[in-house]
């Protein structure tokens, strides 16, 4: 899998035409499309997964997910054992571990509550943690904003939707919390996808019992093998490792206040492959959850254009100044020389 980080994409440079400006924008742009490539991709995944769900139950789905998952990355990187630090080591089992979590409450969620409903409570998940790494105020607000359409989600109170199902997707929304800070944390310890493909492994071994005794002969039926390739491929190969790359390219709150953009996403995934149709209440509490999500975006952003602008100011000034102070010294020069 080619190393993305650091390396220019085509027409980045100013010579392709629109300066270091246009080239900056580009930057930008890279790593959005890679997040939302990837929540395209997951949430389909995820809607094919419910359809998967009457044959294997949650457990045996994100078993098959997992262990799938693990066995293409592995084959496809062939990450190294040797040269890794424990605390490297340290990093991908905790990565495996929350993988394996996270994956197991959203689909318990999934099982009992719409798919647009569950991806809406989980990213309360990110959202707070965009909240609390930015630590700005009109952050806050914007959580606040977002939080107003989870309550109109849920009617007032969370019985309307299956009060378990809700707390499986809640959980999991945690879960995607400690996902995005142990994926940045891989993806600097270890080269390409190796670490993904590592805790992708750790994540299959804590996930495949559970599904075994949930399941059992049901995993290895070859349909259902088959689907449950498609949703590995979906769901945990290509989007972790568009958002691993992601990550390595911008700050860890802004990926999290751009997945917020996922319930809109599995709401349309719902509808198309699950016949899952929403309210216009429900369509309007998502779209509370997707406003907030882009406002603290474009706070975040703005912020740092703000601070970049700011930097170059200064900057120019200096250069100025000191180009100011040699021409002053070398009118002074010559001024002796003439004397």
């Amino acid at each position: 899998m080619p190393e993305v980080s650091g390396v220019p994409e085509a027409g980045d440079g100013p010579e392709a035409g629109g300066g270091p400006e246009a080239a900056s924008s580009s930057r930008s742009l890279g790593p959005v499309a890679l997040v939302i490539g990837g929540g395209l991709s997951v949430q389909f995944g995820a809607a094919i997964a419910v359809l998967l769900m009457p044959r294997t139950g949650a457990l045996g789905v994100v078993s098959l997910r997992l262990a799938l998952a693990a066995v293409v990355l592995l084959a496809f990187c062939r990450p190294t054992l040797r040269g890794h630090s424990r605390a490297d080591w340290g990093t991908v089992v905790v990565f495996g571990t929350v993988l394996a979590a996270m994956n197991g409450l959203f689909y318990q969620s999934a099982d009992r509550i719409p798919l647009g409903a569950a991806v809406t409570l989980e990213v309360l998940g990110p959202l707070t943690l965009s909240v609390i790494v930015s630590r700005r105020w009109v952050n806050v607000l914007w959580a606040g904003l977002a939080l107003a359409g989870v309550l109109l989600l849920s009617g007032g109170g969370f019985d309307r939707l299956d009060p378990l199902g809700a707390a499986f997707a809640l959980s999991a929304g945690a879960m995607w919390a400690a996902y995005i800070v142990f994926s940045a944390r891989t993806g600097r310890r270890f080269p390409q996808a190796d670490g993904l493909a590592l805790a992708m492994g750790v994540g299959a071994l804590i996930a495949l019992p559970f599904g075994i005794v949930e399941s059992g002969s049901k995993l290895i039926v070859p349909s259902t093998l088959g689907l449950a390739l498609a949703v590995a491929l979906m769901s945990s190969v290509l989007p972790y490792t568009l958002e691993l790359l992601a990550l390595r390219r911008m700050p860890s709150s802004t990926f999290a206040v751009l997945m917020s953009l996922e319930p809109a996403i599995a709401a349309s995934a719902g509808f198309l492959l699950l016949d899952q149709a929403l309210s216009t209440t429900e369509s309007l509490a998502i779209a509370l959850v997707i406003v907030a999500s882009m406002g603290a975006v474009r706070t975040q952003v703005g912020r740092r254009n703000a601070g970049k602008r700011a930097g170059r100011a200064r900057a120019r000034a200096e250069a100025a100044r000191a180009a100011e102070a040699a021409g002053s010294a070398g009118a002074a020069a010559e001024m002796r020389a003439e004397k």
